[in-house]
């Protein structure tokens, strides 16, 4: 089978692709309606099969006889813990604490929030939750309390699950005062607190409201799977909501699980049986995808790793728990292998560990610039397949597919579409582009399975955000351009365009240049205000451990590679060297962060931020380097 075939058919035949795709999962009654279109004219996949997405994942398994096979692999170097569950373990545990919640009054349909750390219960209390047929709500373990608030009210749960710590490499975040907080500060009130002891930080319990999830499953009944409509919801995902409104992506059960099931073989190249380790965190829809439910309706071994890339306890962190579990795939962000590159530039701990069972490097979650690709490659001697998604698609949009033909590589694409994604580059009125002509990357209608089809609580709102812009379309946000070769090239977000003295350029393309050169780490390249050009581009580079170079040297060397790379017309006459950048939890720069500290503009830290710290350190080092405009 060919890439290209099977892409073709999946547009040409969408309804004959995905109906076939569909039939490789345990339906209570298998869907006769593979495509229809719902109240607000949005097409719906799978709308009226009869199902249960937790009984894909674990029940059918084990009735299919691979109960003994180890489904979830716990590894915290935090907390020095290590812990296995087979598909039978995780089965009675996911039962149980259904009957947890199930005593509490969750009945299908109803909203769950979870807030916790990368633990194994988080997985059990998603997967309990589907089982249900209820709906979860995962945030990201250690947001404010403001931010827990707003998702409360915007989820409407009756029931709240936590632990009462997390743990940043050495540092405990208490979770259970915010929780308490956050339900005060929301106008919605939750009605019970399901909590897990962490011992590195036990929390005090309301006796109302409080319920100890150890004492709760010693005397919890197992709960059988409760049936649910394809096109019911199995989870609200939020993408934004820093103030205001927060946006909540909705995910069919359906659709999500024929995607998921069908993009391990296809992207993936698994099998049921292989170890397959996302190296995210289950707050992220990375996690949600790849660390819960897409290795296990596929029958595989996943890995839940509290830890980092660094520091838990060095470099190799990766590298050992990819021989320790014999890892067949890792998928983690480029920021990963970034920090991995900053500490061990000359990868020396690689050499410590037995890496033959990895086939794959996996990267997504933000653009994969050619010398961290290279460097992985050419270190750990595996191939590296970039891939690009979104939250609000919840797998790949173009990937290549290892699974079905692997292509050619071309280092900064993100190779093909991926079966079911009508990809286009759009000029500002709409109409498509040719070949190597930048403009905004949009997904012809319909989006294949798993997409969003609304925001929670408001399709206004989804509409605007993404149809509107280009009909018949939807809009990714991100700009890019698609090759002679059909090989698409993400250049990040659509305001990450800068235009200096009347020429559109990427700040993407000046970052590839800045991070080949052989001191830095990584870099951030970004558009400030300009009285005579409009706008001129500032880069930001983190030096490799042990470099020695100065910022002068290094600033007249990147400026003749930007020259003689892109041209003269990009202007870039200043890089200064920081220590760190602002990013995302998710290991994202918060780029537009950035532009605003550079234009004096009002800001808010937003509350994905890894380290607040970093945003005044960049704040002063800014103001000394004269960047910030008066």
């Amino acid at each position: 089978m060919s890439y290209q075939s099977e892409y073709n058919r999946s547009i040409e035949q969408p309804e004959a692709f995905w109906g076939e795709k569909a039939k490789e999962l345990a339906w209570f009654e298998a869907p006769t309606n593979v495509l229809c279109e719902d109240e607000n004219g949005i097409k719906r996949w799978f709308a009226d099969a009869k199902m249960n997405t937790c009984y894909m994942a674990l029940d059918a398994h084990v009735k299919a006889g691979r109960g003994e096979q180890t489904a979830l692999i716990f590894d915290s170097p935090v907390t020095n813990t290590k812990r296995q569950l087979t598909y039978f373990e995780l089965l009675d545990q996911v039962s149980r604490f259904a009957g947890v919640l199930q005593a509490q009054g969750v009945q299908k349909g109803d909203r769950v929030v979870i807030y916790m750390p990368m633990i194994t219960e988080a997985v059990i209390a998603m997967l309990a939750v589907a089982r249900l047929g209820a709906i979860h709500s995962v945030v990201f373990g250690g947001f404010s309390a403001h931010e827990l608030a707003v998702r409360i009210d915007d989820a409407t749960p009756s029931v709240l699950v936590t632990a009462s710590c997390g743990i940043e490499v050495s540092r405990v975040i208490e979770y259970k005062p915010m929780v308490d907080e956050a339900i005060v500060m929301a106008s919605h009130k939750v009605d019970k607190v399901i909590l897990l002891q962490r011992e590195q930080c036990p929390a005090n319990m309301l006796d109302e409201r409080d319920i100890d999830w150890q004492e709760a499953m010693q005397s919890a009944p197992s709960v059988d799977c409760v049936s649910v409509r394809g096109c019911d919801p199995l989870y609200i995902l939020y993408t934004s909501g820093t103030t205001g409104k927060p946006k909540g992506v909705v995910r069919d059960n359906a659709s999500h699980a024929v995607a998921l099931k069908y993009s391990m073989s296809a992207v993936y190249n698994m099998a049921p049986g292989d170890v397959f380790w996302a190296a995210s965190d289950v707050g992220w829809v990375v996690g949600h995808s790849y660390i819960v439910y897409a290795p296990l309706l596929h029958g595989c071994t996943t890995v839940v790793y509290e830890g980092k890339p660094v520091r838990t306890p060095d470099a190799g962190a990766f590298w050992r728990v990819i021989e320790e579990y014999n890892v067949n795939a890792i998928f983690a962000a480029p920021t990963a292998f970034r920090a991995i590159r900053k500490e061990d530039p000359e990868a020396e701990l690689v050499a410590n560990y037995n890496l033959d069972c990895l086939r794959t490097i996996f990267m997504a979650g933000e653009r994969l610039d050619p010398p961290t690709y290279e460097w992985t490659t050419e270190k750990t001697g595996k191939p590296v397949i970039d891939h690009w998604w979104q939250t609000e698609t919840g797998w790949a949009i173009a990937a290549n597919l290892t699974g079905i033909e692997t292509l050619p590589v071309k280092a900064g694409s993100s190779t093909k579409p991926v079966p079911g994604f009508n990809v286009q580059i759009l000029d500002g009125n709409g109409e498509p582009v040719g070949p190597n002509v930048q403009g905004a990357i949009a997904i012809k209608l319909p989006l294949p399975p798993s997409c969003l089809a609304t925001v929670w609580g408001d399709f206004d709102r989804f509409e605007e955000g993404y149809l509107k812009e280009f009909p018949g379309y939807y809009s990714s946000g991100d700009g890019g351009y698609i090759d002679e070769d059909g090989y698409l090239f993400v250049m990040g977000r659509t305001d990450d365009v800068i235009n200096v003295a009347g020429h559109r350029l990427s700040t993407g393309e000046m970052e590839e240049v800045l991070a080949a050169h052989a001191d830095v780490a990584e870099c951030s390249v970004i558009g400030v205000h300009d009285s005579l050009k409009g706008q001129v581009p500032i880069g930001l580079a983190l030096l490799k451990d042990g470099s020695v170079i100065t910022e002068q040297d290094l600033q007249t060397q990147l400026v003749g590679m930007v020259r003689k790379e892109i041209g003269a017309v990009a202007c870039l006459r200043q890089t200064i060297v920081v220590p760190r950048l602002p990013k995302t939890r998710s290991g994202k720069i918060l780029r537009k962060l950035l532009r605003q500290i550079a234009d004096n503009q009002e800001f808010t830290v937003p509350s994905t931020i890894d380290d607040p710290a970093s945003v005044d350190e960049i704040k002063e080092i800014m103001s000394k380097n004269g960047l910030i405009k008066s």
